[in-house]
């Protein structure tokens, strides 16, 4: 492919968010429309697609991103019939649209549409952006049409050609996905290489690369917050051994006077998903993407969570998806019912509504249940007590 046009977007000071979402064949997902709040919180039953709907999100960054584009997005996902829908027709084209508002007031449209040519790449069907309701791009254009294998490239993607929208371009080259993989963290030689890899490969390259005023503020911030999770913590810091590769060590309470010191070697799975998960929420550029934040954490501390990323919202202005199970994160009163999405599959895809949509789910916190107690039922398998019985 010619990368001759692609290049990382310029830096734009104007800020956006998503306000509605619109998948075709995506995925779990046949067709599906959703309006798009601060948080969004995706519950359902496993393989319901709440990893895939964070997807859309993903995908696009990566046709945004350095190292993206078109092409390779699609080849990261295992390529065009591994992204449609089993339950779409034929070979209908897969499409994803986002509405987005700035907060100049200005609004946005981004779709995309594509499917595979004989040879089985990548081709686009569509692709289109609204600004204000006027009509910045729509292809395929003249150009197109006299060379087809320009439609294996978005213009979202070049540098060249995206000077209308390039503020769409930086926004999703924004979006950051997270989810922290503890053992990857343990072993920083696996680190080499990574860039910015969603499942804390480089996590502690991260933090070495970050300036050492903003690292030292974010990890003194981290560290009182860890001091209330795992109380016998005392002190964190950064330091890289003999061949440069950078570590996160923490003193610990000890029956010495002078306590122990620990690397990530001996962090628990919690702590370091924790810390991961406080450091990114730090971040001021760009929707984030949380895959189960609850993994491995207390209760107690889940509980808090939703509140802990109501304030990130708050502060920074970004947007915070996550995906969840856990009936202590939902037990939070401040979380609104336009901010759960239920997932609920069938035979022609998975359905996708708000908590506010269902009238069962009203009616029971109208009756004084929590929403957790109202939701999470509705994602437990039928038959669930079978696993039981395995192994007889």
């Amino acid at each position: 492919m010619n990368n001759g046009g692609f290049n990382r977007p310029l830096l734009i000071n104007t800020k956006m968010k998503f306000h509605a979402l619109a998948l075709k064949n995506w995925k779990n997902f046949a067709q599906v429309e959703v309006s798009i709040p601060d948080r969004l919180f995706l519950v359902g039953p496993n393989a319901s697609g709440k990893s895939n709907l964070l997807d859309a999100f993903r995908f696009l960054r990566d046709l945004a991103s350095t190292g993206g584009g078109f092409q390779e997005a699609v080849a990261r996902r295992g390529g065009v019939t591994a992204i449609r829908c089993l339950a779409a027709r034929r070979q209908p084209a897969i499409e994803i649209r986002v509405d987005l508002k700035a907060n100049d007031g200005n609004e946005w449209s981004y779709e995309i549409a594509f499917n595979q040519d004989p040879q089985r790449r990548p081709h686009l069907k569509k692709e289109r952006v609204l600004h204000g309701g006027q009509i910045l791009l729509e292809r395929p254009n003249e150009e197109d049409q006299a060379d087809p294998a320009r439609l294996t490239q978005t213009y979202l993607e070049q540098v060249n050609v995206n000077r209308d929208f390039r503020e769409i371009a930086a926004f999703f080259a924004s979006i950051r996905y997270l989810h922290i993989v503890p053992q990857l963290v343990r072993e920083p030689d696996r680190s080499v290489g990574r860039i910015n890899d969603p499942f804390g490969g480089d996590f502690l390259e991260q933090l070495a690369k970050t300036s050492e005023k903003t690292r030292k503020a974010r990890l003194r911030r981290i560290q009182e917050a860890l001091r209330v999770a795992v109380p016998q913590l005392q002190e964190i810091e950064l330091w890289r051994d003999v061949r440069g590769i950078p570590h996160l060590r923490g003193k610990y309470e000890h029956w010495r006077p002078q306590g122990a010191w620990q690397t990530e070697e001996q962090f628990s799975d919690g702590t370091l998903r924790l810390m991961g998960l406080l450091w990114v929420a730090m971040d001021k550029d760009g929707p984030l993407l949380l895959e189960e934040p609850e993994l491995s954490l207390h209760p107690e501390i889940v509980r808090v969570l939703p509140q802990m990323l109501a304030r990130a919202v708050h502060r920074t202005g970004r947007q915070i998806f996550l995906s969840t199970h856990s009936p202590d994160l939902l037990r939070d009163e401040g979380i609104g019912l336009d901010e759960v999405l239920l997932l609920l599959p069938g035979k022609e895809g998975t359905a996708v509504k708000t908590a506010a949509a269902l009238e069962d789910v009203c009616h029971l916190l109208e009756g004084g249940l929590s929403l957790a107690d109202a939701v999470i039922p509705k994602t437990k398998p039928e038959q669930a007590t079978q696993l039981a019985v395995f192994g007889e």
